[in-house]
């Protein structure tokens, strides 16, 4: 299996997060610490279009592969960068590969093993994606198209005896799950057979804790540096550039 990270350096609600300093660490070092510690990965390699990011991981010792600037927009889908990297690497359709997003830092060695156990658990599927619980039921979610118009449930079902979904207790509803940026695993076939990421049959792996914690915007870098400096969250020991023997003469 091969580590992709993404790490494109166009971010607009956090800039440059990849390389922002956590807990006086760049982001982008705690995904690689855990790839590594891991042990599931015959190679590592991360997908950027930056010069500085690209000159970063270089001097840690892994592997990037230049992006092109179409994958690297704001609107631009996995399947375009990782079938570029795969390509890069020479990946045939039987191999496996998983996405390891920085902004995921509480992500762990074990969570990394746990989830490769998993996908290989079953033969028939196409992928597996980390998922977790929903907190906000989508059968209290509305949709509105605008002035004039009425607010309309987003889920239009109803208990057994008639009561809606979004008049119910949220205990007596179905449990939803909503993916997260933790991590993603699947066969190189799919991105040319289906193209998509996912293939047709994905397997859930639900994550625990802080593993799915995800940086999207600057309260959640807030948060991220709360619960790492309080020990709410355990960061993992991040990838550091080692000095070669030779540097001290020996």
């Amino acid at each position: 299996m091969i580590g992709c990270v993404p790490a494109r350096a166009g971010s607009k609600r956090i800039p440059g997060k990849n390389m922002r300093p956590l807990l006086g660490h760049p982001l982008l070092a705690y995904t690689l610490g855990a790839a590594q510690e891991s042990g599931v990965f015959e190679r590592i390699v991360v997908s950027t279009e930056d010069r500085d990011t690209a000159a970063y991981v270089r001097s840690l010792g892994v592997e990037v592969i230049d992006r092109p600037a179409e994958f690297a927009t704001d609107t631009a889908a996995d399947v375009g960068w990782l079938r570029h990297a795969l390509d890069a690497v020479g990946f045939t359709p039987f191999q496996t590969w998983a996405i390891l997003r920085p902004t995921s830092p509480f992500r762990t060695a074990d969570t990394l093993r746990r989830a490769y156990r998993a996908f290989h658990s079953d033969p028939t599927h196409d992928s597996l994606r980390a998922v977790e619980r929903v907190t906000q039921h989508p059968g209290k979610m509305w949709t509105y198209e605008g002035d004039g118009y009425p607010i309309r449930p987003l889920l239009d079902k109803k208990h057994p005896d008639g009561t809606p979904w979004h008049s119910s207790p949220t205990q007596s509803l179905p449990a939803y799950y909503v993916q997260n940026a933790c991590l993603d695993m699947g066969f190189t076939a799919n991105l040319h057979t289906h193209g998509t990421i996912s293939g047709r049959k994905v397997l859930p792996f639900f994550t625990t804790g802080h593993e799915g914690f995800d940086l999207n915007e600057p309260a959640d870098w807030r948060e991220a540096e709360y619960l790492a400096g309080a020990g709410e969250a355990i960061l993992p020991s991040p990838l550091v550039e080692t000095v070669p023997d030779d540097h001290w003469g020996v």
